[in-house]
């Protein structure tokens, strides 16, 4: 049955240039090693943006990144993209055939946005190209950013990442083998000490995409590592920006996609934390394409991290009068309900949650009805065989807030049916099969 109705659902195909909530948070492209900053009380996200390889274009089977693109948002849950900014082919010093376009970050300086980027040369040293670090320069942290022709010089590496302490002097972290970390100088673009390897970190296995920031004078020195087969991220502490720095413990286990990388950031945010990092959801069999996730951060009194565990819900509201894409749950009941592509040819179509029996069900949380009233619902939902589900508050067992009635129909339909009563508020919503015919929704909006 699953197999039929996954042949005729009739997939319709969206074009926007905002993208919405939930993990993975930007929906129409890949977008790994995610670099989040703060500028102007907005998010920017600054991620590498992986491409399929193919030939002629990049090394078959691995990572392929040709430019940068920045998205930005108010509240964590809208992002807009503001097209590309870096492209290898508009960079003097950048091999325009090498697609490897690597974690980036970006800072705030001097009135002016200074974004870091690793590629690899035109330049042969002892006979290699190497990769190098470069900067554009911009007046808005969108842009348009101007590269600067050469990288910065003594500084072969990957993975730039920029912290600036309270007493003004930046620094610059970067990866090739070790981590390493410089001085900058007040331009931005030179180093002001010479680079020296943050020593006290674990010695076996592959550390790179450095994260350094500061709360409540602890320094945190935070990085993908390889303790076993994939990276996980971990952290270290110390009094200094330079070290030395002690480790202190794992902040995400590894993928349970099983993606081989796992680079991130930390912002706060309107007083939360908040880690950013990828994952390979819309490519679980190919995991050099990857894709931008967040999830909220938290401390102990000590000042250590807890484990954030990777969620497909993600942070922040949803406005219950947008497409609540239910496949993107907080919970899920055991057994009789599944999550799975609408499209395997075309994965950024999403996820639909397939209902095989009665009494199955998954829970979305935290939808924003604000204070008006809503007097019904849509369900864009498709059963060969017809059937119905209910709509509750809380648990599968809350308050019913609907009945929908799905038609028999092959191809995706929106259902529109009364809601009981007013819902003003915050809310979770959990949506249960009130038939044993298989049923799959996409999404779910009120109005």
């Amino acid at each position: 049955m699953k197999k039929s109705l996954l042949s005729f659902c009739f997939i319709t195909l969206f074009a926007v240039n905002q993208l919405f909530a939930q993990n993975p948070i930007i929906r129409d492209q890949f977008t790994a090693d995610p670099s989040a900053r703060v500028f102007n009380g907005k998010v920017y996200l600054f991620p590498s943006h992986d491409i399929r390889a193919k030939e002629g274009m990049g090394r078959p089977g691995w990572f392929c990144m040709a430019d940068y693109h920045v998205f930005s948002s108010d509240n964590l849950t809208d992002w807009t993209d503001h097209g590309v900014i870096v492209s290898q082919n508009k960079v003097p010093w950048v091999d325009s055939t090498s697609y490897s376009m690597w974690a980036p970050d970006c800072i705030f300086r001097n009135g002016k946005y200074y974004f870091y980027f690793p590629a690899n040369g035109t330049k042969e040293v002892n006979g290699r190209r190497r990769f190098g670090i470069g900067v554009a320069i911009a007046d808005k942290p969108e842009g348009p950013y101007v590269p600067e022709p050469e990288p910065i010089k003594n500084l072969p590496g990957i993975d730039p990442n920029i912290f600036i302490d309270k007493d003004g002097q930046a620094y610059i972290y970067w990866s090739m083998g070790n981590i390493f970390v410089a001085k900058l100088k007040d331009n931005m673009v030179e180093l002001d000490s010479e680079p020296q390897v943050i020593k006290e970190l674990p010695q076996k296995g592959l550390k790179e995409g450095p994260w350094l920031f500061e709360r409540n004078g602890i320094y945190y020195m935070t990085y993908p590592h390889v303790e076993n087969t994939i990276e996980r991220l971990e952290y270290a502490i110390g009094d200094n920006p330079l070290g030395p720095f002690k480790f202190a413990g794992v902040i995400m286990d590894e993928s349970p996609m099983n993606c081989w990388t796992n680079h991130h950031s930390f912002i706060e945010y309107n007083g939360q934390w908040y880690l950013f990092y990828h994952q390979n959801a819309y490519s679980p069999k190919f995991d050099k394409n990857r894709s931008a996730c967040i999830d909220s951060l938290f401390f102990n009194a000590d000042g250590t991290i807890r484990k954030v565990i990777p969620t497909h819900r993600g942070v922040g509201l949803t406005s219950a009068s947008k497409k609540i894409e239910i496949d993107r749950y907080s919970a899920i009941s055991e057994k009789g309900a599944t999550v799975e592509f609408i499209d395997t040819s075309y994965r950024f179509n999403g996820w639909k949650t397939v209902f095989d029996n009665k009494d199955a069900w998954i829970q979305y949380n935290a939808v924003d009805f604000g204070m008006k009233k809503v007097k019904t619902i849509q369900v864009n939902a498709c059963s060969e065989s017809g059937g119905s589900v209910q709509i509750r508050l809380n648990s599968a067992n809350g308050p019913i807030l609907s009945e929908v009635v799905i038609p028999k129909n092959s191809q995706w339909n929106i259902v529109t049916a009364k809601v009981k009563k007013a819902l003003p508020g915050v809310h979770n919503l959990v949506v249960v099969s009130a038939s044993d015919q298989p049923v799959e929704i996409d999404w779910v909006s009120f109005e």
